[in-house]
């Protein structure tokens, strides 16, 4: 786990300029930088990394590292699981090093860009291959790993973070304002786009060319083509299906416990973690050290589970109960990690669930992508009521419509509600996704007008079941930009690898041909995840609701941060600023005043982005 830098340019670039990009992202990678700079002709070509390592903890896994000739350079920031047995194929290379960085560029060498599809893991690549002048650059599959690049003024620059390119001394900080309504309203900004201008995220599973100042773009990967490839070959037999779902499981858990420093596991005590930290376990030769994190407050407190899980496991657990004025401490560090405005809430406990494992391990395996692949969350409840209501609506609209039924003018006498099933048939994507209704109000708090808020990927999906079109949407946008994102950053601002077992390719690919019923069996979601993890532990001791991370966002905007969100919203700082409408903007502050603090203020997700990316801005921007 790295960060990871460099930059193509028709500029001549010092060293000392690199090298101030690069330690930027010393959080990422405290134990080991390399920066070197080459020139080709005009062109100068840029190459930095800084290394936390995992893998041959020597220097020998030193980067930018280079092929035996010399003629092919790498930077790289992931783990490639697999690494080991592809080594084996790769007979005729003369290795130095037993890390996988070194295995990567062996397989460019032999298998040309189709090295990608060999891989299993969580990576961002940047490769620069000398012989024909061409930078690649290559994001996982999932998006486990956060890859960025400008491309403008002659120059491409790239890096894990934003932060890097801020520092690049022919970039300019821009701001692309027709992403901020959707930030506001999704909480995060979604690839291709970002903050800046003319400056983008590599999507999940993509490939990129850089070469003679143009760039082309390909997908090795796509969760879509995934799906429909593999829903075609569906397990139609349960046992089959539970067997084979649970080997993918215990091999991926498996493979991504190979390491050269001390590993553990966070443990939420929910299905998707307790399951990763019972295979794990099983596969320990010792104790598995586990943590979890607990709040004073009954209501938000999940640690009573974990340490039960632990307890029956007989895993190492530690676990720490957090004040409110723990995690309220955080919020000022936010904008320092998330180099780009990002406003889900629940990177402070994930910062702090990190904190606490950093202090014992510096791996930790996580449960990230069992909602999303095995329907866990509420809304796809949500989405399932959605499609009955949808289906009443077209029937009851059928027959009302018919000659003799018109005649009676029978829709008006109807109960709103019905009305309201059988007229809004149109509104079925607001009905499944939740909320949309709230758009208007993120359109409002800006002032530029161009931030139409659509869900385009929605007609990829030729599917009729709701919960699997949502499930799909989740894995393109809010799995990649959000979730990931946050454990990325929060993780690495410890200097801790986080590990997502079931999030390997191999197990998504499968789960398309798990039929919907196994997911979702008589209302319960996750049926086959959970079916697995009864053979590791005990029914009665999961059989309790999802709780989940829970921020007081009303409560700290409305007491605790109100000086400093009424300071980001003077009219005349908002005005020169010239993004936010500050009359709406204040508005809603004194709306939020005025709500008592037991009724529920319906714009807290919004007011929240407002504010944290005024912390962003206040950094990044107004300290220039």
């Amino acid at each position: 786990m790295c960060g990871i830098c460099g930059f193509i340019s028709n500029h001549k670039i010092n060293i000392s300029n690199l090298k101030q990009m690069n330690n930027t992202m010393k959080h990422r990678g405290p134990d080991d930088s390399g920066e070197e700079i080459h020139q080709s002709g005009n062109k100068y070509i840029g190459l930095a990394q800084r290394r936390l390592s995992i893998i041959d903890l020597s220097p020998l896994g030193h980067q930018p590292m280079f092929s035996t000739d010399k003629k092919v350079a790498i930077v790289f920031n992931g783990e490639i699981y697999n690494f080991k047995d592809l080594r084996k194929e790769l007979v005729g290379y003369n290795f130095i090093s037993t890390s996988d960085t070194e295995v990567i560029i062996a397989a460019y060498l032999k298998w040309g860009l189709d090295f990608l599809n060999k891989l299993n893991g969580m990576f961002a690549i940047a490769i620069y291959d000398f012989r024909d002048e061409k930078l690649i650059l290559a994001r996982d599959r999932v998006g486990k790993k956060p890859l960025y690049y400008y491309f403008g003024n002659g120059d491409f620059v790239f890096s894990s973070e934003l932060k890097p390119i801020m520092k690049y001394s022919y970039f300019k900080k821009d701001i692309n304002v027709n992403v901020i309504s959707k930030y506001l309203y999704h909480g995060y900004i979604n690839a291709p786009e970002t903050i800046f201008k003319d400056t983008y995220k590599m999507e999940p599973g993509q490939l990129l060319i850089y070469k003679d100042g143009k760039i082309e773009k390909e997908k090795f990967w796509n969760v879509v083509d995934k799906y429909l490839e593999n829903r075609e070959n569906p397990i139609e037999d349960y046992k089959q299906a539970k067997l084979e779902l649970s080997n993918l499981i215990e091999d991926s858990v498996r493979k991504r416990m190979i390491s050269d420093v001390p590993l553990g596991t966070f443990l939420s005590g929910g299905i998707d973690s307790t399951l990763v930290t019972s295979i794990a376990q099983k596969n320990s030769k010792k104790p598995l050290k586990t943590f979890s994190i607990g709040f004073m407050d009954k209501e938000l407190d999940e640690a009573i589970y974990s340490k039960e899980v632990a307890t029956y496991l007989g895993t190492e657990h530690t676990e720490l109960y957090i004040e409110e004025s723990k995690m309220n401490s955080l919020v000022d560090s936010i904008p320092d990690y998330y180099d780009e405005p990002m406003a889900d809430s629940s990177q402070i406990p994930t910062m702090l669930v990190s904190e606490l494992a950093k202090t014992e391990v510096t791996v930790a395996l996580n449960g990230d992508g069992g909602d999303e692949l095995f329907c866990g969350y509420g809304r796809y409840d949500s989405a399932n009521k959605a499609k009955k209501y949808d289906q009443i609506g077209l029937i009851l609209h059928n027959l009302l419509n018919l000659p003799f039924m018109k005649q009676f003018n029978i829709i008006s006498q109807l109960p709103n509600g019905v009305k309201t099933i059988i007229n809004n048939r149109d509104e079925k994507l607001k009905s499944q996704v939740g909320g949309l209704h709230n758009i208007s109000i993120c359109n409002e708090m800006v002032i530029s007008k161009q931030n139409e808020i659509k869900f385009p990927i929605e007609h990829l999906f030729d599917t009729n079941n709701w919960m699997q079109r949502l499930m799909l949407v989740d894995l393109l946008t809010v799995l990649p930009e959000d979730l990931l994102q946050k454990v990325d950053r929060a993780t690495m601002k410890y200097s801790l690898e986080g590990r997502s077992p079931l999030l390997d390719y191999r197990i998504i690919e499968y789960s398309f041909r798990i039929p919907h019923e196994f997911k979702y069996k008589n209302n319960e979601k996750k049926y086959i995840l959970k079916d697995i993890l009864y053979d590791y532990v005990p029914k009665h001791m999961m059989d309790r609701p999802k709780k989940g991370f829970s921020v007081p966002l009303q409560k700290w905007l409305k007491n605790n941060l109100i000086k400093k969100l009424k300071y980001y919203s003077e009219s005349e700082k908002l005005i020169r600023q010239g993004i936010f409408n500050h009359i709406i903007i204040n508005k809603m502050i004194r709306e939020l005043e005025n709500t008592d603090e037991y009724q529920k203020y319906r714009y807290t997700k919004y007011l929240w982005g407002y504010y944290v990316f005024q912390m962003w801005y206040d950094k990044y921007i107004e300290e220039l």
